[in-house]
């Protein structure tokens, strides 16, 4: 039983010493031209504008953090979400008869999760919604 052992032993070390002495292989790689130009128009689809200057919709994240009738109140808690955090951008809109304000860029969800449980104790009716989102902003 021994023996066996010894010889495989040997049989293993001579196996890896000849496949480590085989590093000398040659790669060529083959690809369709168009590979290129498919992956730089994916890089411009995610931040949103094309070589041309177009710009297109990229979707992602943001909280709300008001929706009610009040004009006067709305402006207050944009400016309120503006004194804790002026590193994100506000976006007020008015969809007859009551007023939102939304705040954020985010590309993924956890992260706009992440400022929605920050802002609860602040904000109570925060939510968070799929939107077309600035991409510019959401990079930075």
């Amino acid at each position: 039983m021994k023996f066996k052992n010894n010889i495989l032993i040997i049989a293993f070390t001579l196996a890896s010493f000849f496949a480590s002495a085989q590093n000398e292989a040659k790669v060529t790689v083959v690809k369709n031209p168009l590979i290129d130009s498919l992956i730089a128009r994916r890089i411009a689809l995610t931040k949103g504008v094309l070589k041309d200057g177009t710009t297109i919709p990229v979707y992602g994240y943001r909280v709300q953090i008001y929706y009610g009738p009040d004009r006067k109140q709305a402006y207050n808690e944009q400016a309120r979400f503006k004194s804790y955090y002026p590193e994100y951008e506000t976006y007020l809109s008015y969809m007859q008869p009551n007023y939102s304000i939304k705040v954020g860029d985010f590309r993924n969800k956890a992260d706009a999760q992440k400022l929605s449980n920050d802002l609860r104790p602040a904000f109570p009716t925060v939510f968070v919604f799929n939107l077309p989102i600035n991409p510019l902003k959401a990079d930075e």
